[in-house]
């Protein structure tokens, strides 16, 4: 066989042979693909990475179901020491942290789940300390606000926030009467937008009074609609000893009642020294439970400046202790205690 003929037999040999491998290869395809095809749904359920979505993160709503504490606004790891100090003051772990945060602030995810862990969520004071209502309400603010809604949603847990609280003070640039009230309510209603728009809907939203007083603004005028508000609330004090739950509680919560028959806190009290707190806090405990209210924060400093700025602290007062105590284990003997409790899972696929 000369060369041409060698090469014709061995071109057509190579033929065959890469005909017969590509055969085998598609065959070998097919059978792949086919499986492949087959178990694509269970390869899928597998690999695939949720979708993150936010829980409907409503808090219990009915009875005296809240003791919180404000121990400072240090949203460091560190400073939840103060509370769990508190908690063993008073043999029990609150089950709300307050805490003011100011405009810019962002919001601390780490504070938010150490309080979690203790079974607390956080309730915060939202307060334009460096903006306007007015700039609020046009939208100038915007950056920040959706900033904070997804660090918010991101949480994925209740969180409470009170914006401008007691607006109808005479003593915040966002109060009575260095603010219109109108001006305020539109506020109120563009950063309940911005956070539903976001996602951001773990948020109870709290409406934040003082007590009613002949010389501060109509708390009507501030009442920004039923719609945007999940909590009412009202801040006050026992300063003398005259004071008791109904002389200090009593005509705030009748001028609530008048607007909303909505869930009900005490967001921010405590009975001083000069009032006789000891003597007091059975009757703060009675008022809360047999009002229907949703419970109470209390103010746990040491102000030391005046009647109205007293030692309004449980620590160092045996009595006042042993008072709380007894309070808590008659009124509260089932308030959540452990991590989580009674909350929603956090964001897991929908």
């Amino acid at each position: 066989m000369n060369r041409p003929e060698r090469s014709t037999v061995t071109i057509a040999v190579t033929v065959c042979i890469v005909a017969a491998a590509a055969a085998i290869a598609l065959a070998s395809m097919t059978f792949y693909h086919r499986q492949a095809v087959g178990s694509t749904p269970r390869a899928s359920a597998s690999l695939r990475v949720p979708e993150p979505r936010v829980v409907q993160a409503r808090l219990p709503s009915t009875g005296f179901s809240y003791l919180g504490v404000y121990e400072g606004s240090d949203p460091s790891v560190g400073q939840y020491a103060r509370v769990e100090k508190f908690a063993r003051t008073v043999g029990r772990q609150p089950n709300i942290v307050m805490s003011y945060s100011s405009w810019g602030e962002p919001f601390s995810i780490s504070f938010a789940q150490t309080a979690l862990q203790h079974g607390a969520s956080l309730l915060i004071d939202l307060d334009p300390t460096s903006t306007s209502c007015a700039s609020i309400a046009a939208g100038q603010q915007d950056a920040f606000l959706k900033s904070y809604a997804e660090s918010v949603k991101a949480f994925g847990y209740p969180v409470i926030i009170s914006f401008g609280h007691e607006m109808n003070g005479t003593w915040y640039p966002w109060g009575w009467p260095f603010t219109q009230p109108a001006v305020f309510v539109r506020a109120w209603r563009h950063i309940v937008d911005v956070f539903r728009e976001t996602g951001a809907d773990n948020v109870t939203w709290l409406w934040t009074i003082n007590s009613v007083a002949s010389y501060e603004g109509p708390i009507a005028d501030y009442w920004p609609g039923a719609s945007y508000v999940t909590w009412v609330a009202v801040d006050a004090y026992y300063y003398s000893s005259d004071d008791d739950f109904s002389g200090v509680f009593g005509p705030s919560i009748a001028a609530v009642r008048q607007l909303t028959d909505k869930p009900l806190l005490i967001s921010e009290t405590a009975i001083g020294q000069v009032a006789g707190q000891a003597s007091k806090i059975p009757g703060l405990f009675a008022g809360i439970s047999s009002g229907g209210l949703l419970g109470f924060v209390w103010y746990d400093q040491a102000q030391d400046d005046g009647i109205y700025h007293q030692n309004w602290r449980l620590e160092g007062h045996p009595d006042s202790i042993a008072a709380f105590r007894a309070a808590v284990a008659t009124y509260l003997p089932q308030i959540a205690t452990g991590p989580a409790v009674g909350f929603p899972r956090p964001n897991t696929a929908g």
